[in-house]
């Protein structure tokens, strides 16, 4: 069962209480249930207590994952996409449109569209013929289909969902595997913005980069803010997870799809390798 509106609007209310330190008896009456309902919700849902998530968003733990992230970086960027995260495994197929295909916003394309639901909420998810180019998550079905034609001016939009959409699907179920097939992906970008797209995804999971570290990365130091401004670009929510960069001053910094929405991903990522340590 899908609990996301609900942690959504507990980690709301945490963020904005923060310094209060609310008791957990507190935000269960904020999301109007029970507090034994609400642990067993969230428990559910993240795989941990609200206490032990709400420990995996905090500055400090922040700094220490940061701090080793600098070096596991650096490493999954000299050796290419390796098997240091799940996410190397799968997404090895990254291609981008053609400068004519850019300039023509999709001309001549066909682009197969379908909903669904995952842990962070209602996603529309659209692909060509050579792979997933558009992930977003959405309120209205109407104003989502509406974005995705906005993005993809001149293409042709059919609501069909296939294969890629499906394997799309069974990642977010944790029931895809390299066997079972790689998603490919399908970039509509310029050069440098398909360049931060792809350092994203060296990312290993359950760490963090800053701004600074991700333009390091790709050789460009003094390119910050627009590594920031592509970061904003970026076409497909979760898969390319340009929610693993925050600001290196603390904060979790801004979202496309929300903040409290990119705390939920975070924590769940952390919460996810903790478990898989346990195991």
């Amino acid at each position: 069962m899908n609990h996301y509106e609900t942690i959504a609007n507990a980690l709301t209310y945490l963020r904005e209480n923060a310094r209060q330190q609310p008791e957990l008896e507190e935000v269960a009456a904020h999301v109007h249930l029970s507090p034994q309902h609400f642990q067993r919700v969230f428990a559910e849902w993240a795989g941990v207590s609200p206490k032990k998530f709400l420990q995996f968003l905090t500055l400090h733990h922040a700094k220490a994952v940061l701090a080793q992230s600098a070096s596991v970086l650096d490493a999954a960027l000299s050796t290419g996409l390796s098997g240091s995260s799940r996410l190397h495994d799968l997404f090895v197929s990254i291609e981008g449109v053609t400068p004519g295909e850019f300039k023509n916003q999709g001309e001549a394309l066909v682009l197969k569209y379908s909903f669904g639901t995952c842990q962070f909420g209602k996603y529309i998810v659209a692909s060509t013929a050579k792979g997933i180019c558009y992930l977003h998550f959405y309120q209205q079905e109407e104003t989502a289909v509406q974005e995705l034609q906005q993005s993809w001016t001149n293409a042709l939009l059919v609501p069909e969902q296939v294969e890629l959409h499906l394997q799309v699907t069974a990642f977010w179920q944790q029931s895809l595997t390299p066997a079972a097939g790689k998603i490919k992906l399908h970039l509509s970008g310029t050069p440098f913005q398909l360049k931060v797209w792809e350092a994203l995804l060296r990312i290993p999971e359950a760490h963090l980069s800053t701004y600074g570290q991700l333009a390091k990365s790709i050789e460009q130091p003094s390119a910050s803010r627009a590594v920031g401004t592509a970061i904003g670009s970026n076409p497909i929510a979760f898969l390319i997870p340009c929610h693993r960069v925050i600001r290196s001053v603390g904060g979790i910094g801004e979202y496309r799809w929300g903040s409290e929405r990119k705390m939920a991903m975070i924590g769940w990522e952390a919460a996810t390798a903790q478990s898989e340590k346990q195991r």
